[in-house]
This record gives C-alpha cells, structure tokens and sequence, in this order.
C-alpha cells in the first residue's frame, strides 16, 4: 500500500506561468527530474525522491565528496557530483532542490532560476530581505516555481487539521496558539551552534510561526521577549534559547507562539515537542508532532482524538528514529510535482517565503529592542512593497 502519495491542494491556483514559460521537459504525467543540493538535511529528499511515481531522481551534490560518498553507499545511488555548476549545466535537470546553510540560499535559488530550474528550498528560505526583490523579479522572469519546504504543513495531523478547518466544521477562527519546544542540548555539541551567526529563533521558531502565517497570513505587529537560559549559556550558547511571542494581525486578531530549546521536556503523553492549535467560532482542533495525533471539536459538538498507526509512521520516520522525517518530504515534493505539471502555485511560494522571513526579522527585533516591531517596517528598510508578496 503507498501512503500519502500526495496532499490536498489547498490553495490551487490556475494562473499561468507566464509568457515563455512552457516546459522544456517532463511533460504533465511524467515524472520530474531532480537534482539535490545539500545531502545533510537532503537526506530525506533522496529518500523521497527515489520513493515517488512523480520523480526522477537525476543527481545529488554536496561540496564534501565524503558525504556523496556516504549517501551514494546508503541508497545505492551513484550519480553524485561536488560541482553544483555541473549540476546547473545539466539540461535534463527539471528541478534543484537546497538544502545548504542558510546564508547560501539566496544564491543557489538565483542560480538554479538562471539555468531555468523550478525550486525547492529548505526553510528558513533566506537570511538576507535585501536579496528579496531581486529573486521575486527573476522568477517572474524566467518563469518558473520556488516552493519553500516548511515541512511541518506537510504531517499527517497538520494536514488532517487544514482540512477540517478548510472544510468548515470548526466555524471562523478566532486564535491560534503554536509552540515547538525541545531538549535540544545535545544539539550544542556541534561547533557551529555556538557561533553568534545561529539563532534559534530561526531554526526553530520558524515552524510554529509558519503555522501562524498558515491560518493568520497579514500579521501586521509582533511583541516578543527572549532570555538565554542557565543550560544555553553554560554551554557557550550566544543567542536566546527560550522565547515566547505575541502577534497582531490587520483584523485585530491575536495568536501567540513560544520556543524553548535547551531544557526538559514532559514526556509525550502528555505535552507535545510542537503543536499547533486551532481556536474558532464553533469548534476547536490541536495537531501534534511528532506523536501523529489529532484532537478536534466540530461544530457539531463531537470530540474525538485521532492516532495514526505503525505504517503511517514508517512513512515518515525512515531512519534514525524521528530525527529524518522523510514522509513530510514525499509529501511535499509531491503536492510541488503536482503543481508543475498541473500549473497551480503551491504554497508556500517565493512570496510567501519571504514573507515569512520578514516576520521572523521583525521578532528578532523586538528582541533587541524589548518594544513592539511593526512587519511593514521591515519590508520597507528593505524596499518590499507589501503587494509584491500577497497571494
């Protein structure tokens, strides 16, 4: 039986790609081939890859010839290279999905749009807004996708909650709470978490406040606090560790989002490491990750909690107990297959992406500051106007 082979199309989207964009290659129904940058984190893309009806899986890069040659061992795949130039230069190549340090994503997502690639890239999609304009321009330019992999969308109770709410059985919504907290302290041992380059705020907080933007996409101000716990600055941790959020959006509505990284946590039977709640006019609904678990309120009254079995499990968690989950992965390649070959946008996009991105810009300020930051204000220091990023 193949699992989840593929997810809703929540917002489909029939515009076309623009003038001089027909495909080059892999015509509707075919599969897509796929280059991978990055094999850390690419990891579970390879997985996904060769596991899907609806790819191709082309070649796989990384500059450390030691890790292609790890990767190539572990899933009997041969076609690596350490030039992603040669990647680039490969015509049959229909997609690059990248999976590098933050910092090289602006760069890599240019390259592969100049040698006419649609993309993926991991979240967080860019560290730098000044880089923004320029790739929302090149895109529309040369006509192809950027999907942004916020893979926590893609798990089995988010997706069973996006579409309960899309369907109308919890009413309007009213709040919505998110978290991701997590005894991370092993994560400390490696060297580069203690550069004052990392942040939490970004590879962490950035899928609970994906979430938010999910359901409350116009956040216009954000009030948050931040301390660097007794754990992280022991450690030699620069940054905070432990945040918590407020956000307001265009319509007054409020939602919130918290973090903590380097302390215990409760066991999972009774507290999550990331939830997402739904709080609405008739109903209410909470998505927990990782424990594949979904609890609801319709409007009808009925309460219900659902689980999701061995098999659905095996589907995400490949390998490595749940620190590579791969069926997010297959989830989302697939729904950005579909909208290739289907000519719908598939979210989050460029737009979104960076949207986001300034959000997460704006909480860092008001870390700094300890006042409230306005999202408007940070696109304009950077020259977005606010309808280049709208759906």
């Amino acid at each position: 039986m193949t699992l989840n082979k593929s997810v809703m199309h929540l917002h489909p989207n029939t515009s076309p790609f623009g003038e001089g964009a027909a495909e080059k290659s892999a015509k509707a129904g075919e599969a897509l081939r796929l280059g991978i940058l990055g094999l850390g984190e690419g990891r579970s893309t390879i997985s996904a890859a060769l596991a899907s009806e609806k790819w191709e899986l082309k070649t796989i890069c990384d500059a450390n010839e030691e890790i292609c040659k790890l990767r190539a061992k572990e899933f009997g795949f041969p076609d690596y290279t350490t030039s992603y130039q040669t990647m680039l230069n490969d015509t049959e190549i229909d997609v690059i999905a990248i999976y590098t340090p933050d910092h090289l994503h602006a760069e890599h997502v240019k390259q592969a749009l100049l040698h006419d690639k649609h993309v993926v890239c991991t979240k967080p999609f860019i560290d730098d807004l000044s880089q923004a304009t320029e790739l929302l321009e090149l895109a529309a330019k040369m006509g192809k996708k950027v999907f942004v992999g916020q893979s926590s969308r893609f798990f089995e109770p988010a997706k069973r909650q996006r579409k309960d709410f899309e369907a109308g059985l919890l009413g309007d919504l009213i709040t919505i709470e998110s978290h991701y907290h997590a005894d991370h302290r092993w994560f400390l041992e490696k060297g580069w978490s203690l550069k004052q380059s990392f942040k939490w705020l970004y590879g962490g907080l950035s899928h609970p406040t994906d979430f938010i933007r999910w359901y409350l996409p116009d956040i216009e101000e954000v009030m948050g606090y931040g301390m660097l716990s007794t754990n992280g600055a022991k450690a030699g941790l620069k940054n905070q560790d432990t945040m918590h959020f407020i956000f307001k959006a265009t319509d007054d509505r409020i939602a919130r989002v918290s973090g903590a990284y380097t302390g215990p946590t409760q066991p999972a039977s009774r507290d999550s490491g990331m939830s997402c709640i739904l709080r609405c006019t008739e109903g209410a609904s909470q998505a927990d990750y990782h424990e594949l678990r979904y609890s609801v309120t319709d409007k009808s009254g009925e309460e219900k909690i659902v689980r999701w079995g061995d098999e659905v499990m095996k589907h995400y968690f490949r390998f490595e107990g749940q620190s590579h989950h791969a069926g997010e992965y297959q989830n989302y390649l697939d729904y950005f297959a579909d909208s290739i070959n289907e000519n719908f946008t598939a979210y989050p996009d460029l737009k979104e992406g960076i949207g986001t991105i300034a959000l997460l810009q704006a909480m860092d300020k008001s870390l700094e500051t300890g006042k409230p930051v306005k999202v408007g204000d940070i696109l304009a220091e950077f020259n977005i106007e606010k309808n280049q990023i709208q759906r």
